[in-house]
């Protein structure tokens, strides 16, 4: 079972103070302290071995914090590598070759790499081309259509983007959906 960092913090200081009122609550009652004038509170063997018990506890929960705050960052760096931004715009690549079936898609991490990929549908063939993207530009030339793709792309930052938002688009291409 893993717990986020947020609930395993709250669950260390709840028992922390569930400690100190029990301390508290024990010595304003009197409870099993022994006391002789002159000799310093002792605690009796029960309610040392509580407090035992729940220090091994709260050393666990540390532990387990430490844990998965490791594990988190390690996913938060594989997730930053992920694809996390598409741009996709659909056009005619040819005058005479209608339905929108050429396209350029963008798939980029979250740094902006990643590659654009563009499928030239015509009569009698289909072509397609990839070009690897670095930080939004790629060290090839790229068509109308690919810049527009990469621009979709970067536009939003990935925690806004919403599936099924639409894009207008410049020049020949239409944006669609990415999702």
């Amino acid at each position: 079972m893993s717990l986020p960092t947020e609930t395993l913090t709250v669950l260390v200081i709840v028992s922390l103070a569930l400690n100190v009122f029990a301390l508290l609550v024990l010595a304003l009652r009197g409870g099993r302290w022994a006391r002789e004038p002159g000799d310093p509170l002792r605690l009796d063997e029960a309610l040392r071995a509580v407090l035992d018990r729940q220090s091994d506890r709260i050393g666990r929960l540390e532990q387990a914090l430490r844990a998965l705050t490791g594990s988190h960052r390690r996913q938060e760096e594989l997730l930053r590598r992920t694809i996390r931004r598409v741009g996709l715009v659909r056009y005619d690549a040819f005058e005479d070759v209608g339905g929108r079936l050429s396209f350029s898609c963008a798939l980029l991490d979250e740094l902006g790499d990643g590659v654009v990929v563009t499928s030239i549908n015509g009569r009698q063939d289909t072509r397609v081309y990839a070009k690897p993207v670095l930080r939004g530009a790629s060290s090839y030339h790229l068509s109308a259509e690919e810049e527009e793709a990469i621009r979709q792309a970067m536009e939003a930052p990935p925690e806004e983007r919403r599936p099924g938002s639409e894009r207008p688009a410049g020049g020949r291409g239409e944006a669609v959906r990415a999702t």
